[in-house]
């Protein structure tokens, strides 16, 4: 979808209001004081000035107005339009990782970043957590802990398999695990309010929703989904980082566990590693340490009966 974005003084957004009263439709998003919908295109208006124009007509009806473009912050991600400026604000966020691996457990991370400690915490070194590798995040996560309202939470193999077998998808289980990350870090920071609640997308809003409506406290307030989110506000990839290096201090208890290197990953050489982990410690071990549903499983099972590994 074609954007274009304008910053209007207080006289000039009154008379886009004026010019547009009539195709006015009602907005609840977040930071939105006027909205209206023509036949090819969307206009927004933030409390912050900003006029957003959406559509295959927003060229055309920015152009009526004599201001200075601005790029939005939607390039990267699909999801919510995001208010311009959005890396700049204050932002609490949340990711998960380890939801891909036959091994180890899923981890949920969230992390408040104010306006005021965003050019901090990109000196540290943050940015998209897949553009690090697992040895820097190592080392950076204790710092973004001891500095950043955070929390994390890990979902043992044991407790996962327990709900997964009881009917919960992995849609619903991060749901779940999410929105308890962000009522955590909400409760840290007392009377501090996030301007924005940032969460990378894996499921669209009303099914995440779905997901955890029978939850007593739920967070709505603010909230934002967008795939690629480490990309869009370092709230979301320091929580990605403090995810995933939980995520690997599990896995490095599994390592001693089992008394041999635990791979990442779902690939075949995770299956021959699971193989003989099965011969060595048995069926019930193997399942104590695995995500035992996915498909690795049953490779695992004919690895054994052909005895290829």
């Amino acid at each position: 979808m074609s954007n274009e974005v304008l910053l209007m003084k207080p006289n000039e957004i009154e008379k886009v209001k004026s010019h547009y009263m009539k195709f006015k439709v009602n907005r609840s998003a977040p930071g939105v004081v006027f909205a209206a919908k023509l036949v090819d295109t969307t206009i927004t208006i933030y409390k912050s000035g900003k006029v957003m124009f959406q559509g295959t007509g927003s060229a055309r009806e920015a152009s009526l107005w004599c201001t200075t473009p601005i790029k939005p912050a939607t390039s990267v991600g699909k999801g919510d339009v995001l208010p311009p400026n959005f890396s700049s604000l204050s932002v609490l966020g949340s990711d998960e990782t380890g939801t891909g691996d036959y091994f180890g457990p899923i981890t949920v991370a969230a992390c408040f970043v104010s306006s005021e400690q965003v050019a901090l915490v990109k000196e540290l070194g943050v940015k998209d957590s897949k553009m690090l590798t697992d040895d820097v995040m190592r080392k950076m996560a204790p710092d973004l802990m001891a500095t950043l309202a955070h929390s994390v939470l890990v979902l043992k193999n044991e407790k996962y398999n327990d709900i997964q077998s009881r009917g919960w998808s992995q849609g619903k289980i991060k749901a779940l695990m999410h929105n308890q990350a962000l009522k955590h870090v909400l409760k840290k920071m007392g009377s501090e309010k996030p301007t924005y609640i940032l969460i990378d997308q894996f499921a669209e809003r009303g099914i995440y929703y779905n997901h955890i409506k029978t939850e007593k406290e739920i967070i709505r307030e603010n909230v934002l989904f967008s795939t690629k989110a480490e990309q869009l506000h370092v709230s979301v990839a320091a929580a990605s980082i403090i995810a995933r290096y939980a995520f690997l201090k599990e896995m490095d208890r599994l390592t001693e566990k089992a008394n041999t290197t635990i791979p990442k990953g779902a690939s075949s050489k995770v299956d021959e590693i699971a193989a003989k982990i099965y011969l060595k410690h048995g069926e019930e071990f193997l399942k104590s340490i695995t995500k035992w549903h996915f498909a690795n499983t049953q490779k695992v099972i004919k690895l054994i009966n052909k005895k290829r590994f």
